[in-house]
């Protein structure tokens, strides 16, 4: 475990838009790392567009950017930091208002363009150039817009799973999917933040998003306590104007990109992701898919000896 901060202390890997903590995989999957080694690094902050984004880094080379999802912060990459910057400059930043940033209102929209442009921001302070994006979840939606936007930025693109909920709605099939989705999982939790209950909140969120009723009140008191320091972000994502919040790319934009793309998937994510995930792969004619064995949404925390030895691979021919 690897921690920079107080305010971290205690999150798991993996807590990306809601797949939860390390989980066991499935008999006959390639088995889960274990703990990784001790790892202690510098806290930095870049001021960027009027706020502050902490973040680490650790080895040198190419610079490879982590993107974290909701209910997450940049400790969320602890099993991959060390493991990727055998090769690479690895930064792992917290998105605007995740921990240990500012968790206040500062009179922005919360869309996915805030982050985006965020995210722009922070590479252009840091001096990168050409950047591997790896994104987890809505971090992956962020990866996949700044794409969009500033293709000279980024080198290769790495998405696990972004809820690109709209991309799903042009079929009959897929929009049952998509509204079952925001009715069981976004709505149920801004109700249960409307009537005050940020743990209820959480805990719909985190099921919802892992597929498995219980998760969250299945986990260690340790780890289930410094979710809370999510709360105030993820109260802002489901209240958010939907069609900022989630835009709908078409599959000719996102077919325009010419980068090297790597879609990663869990083998045990719910159906919307592995639907969303064949979408993409579709539209963008994508270089590799990879299916981690045992995994659920939070690919990366789930199975992180499978997932790094694929990302890396990637990254290396990239």
């Amino acid at each position: 475990m690897w921690l920079v901060a107080p305010a971290l202390a205690g999150l798991t890997a993996g807590w990306a838009c809601g797949g939860g903590p390390a989980g066991g995989a499935s008999p006959g999957a390639a088995a889960p790392a274990g703990a990784p080694a001790p790892l202690r690094l510098a806290l930095h902050v870049a001021r960027v567009r009027g706020t502050d984004l902490y973040f680490v880094e650790h080895g040198s080379g190419i610079p490879v950017v982590l993107v974290h999802g909701s209910a997450g912060t940049l400790d969320s990459w602890r099993a991959q930091v060390a493991a990727l910057a055998t090769r690479f400059r690895v930064i792992a930043y917290s998105r605007r208002y995740h921990p240990p940033n500012a968790a206040r209102r500062d009179g922005q929209t919360y869309s996915l363009s805030l982050h985006a442009d965020d995210l722009i921001g922070l590479i252009e302070a840091l001096g990168l150039e050409r950047v591997h994006l790896v994104g987890s979840s809505y971090g992956a939606y962020v990866a996949l817009l700044v794409t969009l936007r500033r293709p000279e930025l980024v080198r290769s693109l790495v998405l696990a799973e972004p809820p690109i909920l709209p991309m799903i709605a042009r079929t009959p099939w897929g929009d049952s999917l998509r509204q079952m989705f925001e009715a069981t999982v976004l709505d149920a939790t801004q109700r249960a933040f409307e009537r005050g209950d940020s743990l209820d909140a959480l805990r719909r969120f985190l099921d919802g998003m892992s597929g498995r009723a219980g998760r969250f009140d299945g986990l260690p008191e340790a780890e289930r306590a410094p979710l809370l320091g999510t709360a105030f972000e993820l109260r802002l994502e489901p209240a958010a104007r939907p069609a900022a919040y989630m835009p709908a790319p078409s599959c000719a934009d996102v077919g325009g990109i010419r980068h090297s793309v790597l879609l990663v998937t869990g083998e045990r994510s719910p159906r919307v992701f592995h639907v969303i995930t064949e979408e993409l792969a579709r539209c963008l004619a994508a270089e590799e898919v990879v299916t981690v064995p045992g995994a659920g949404h939070a690919v990366h925390g789930d199975n992180p000896a499978y997932y790094n030895a694929a990302v890396l691979q990637f990254l290396l021919k990239n």
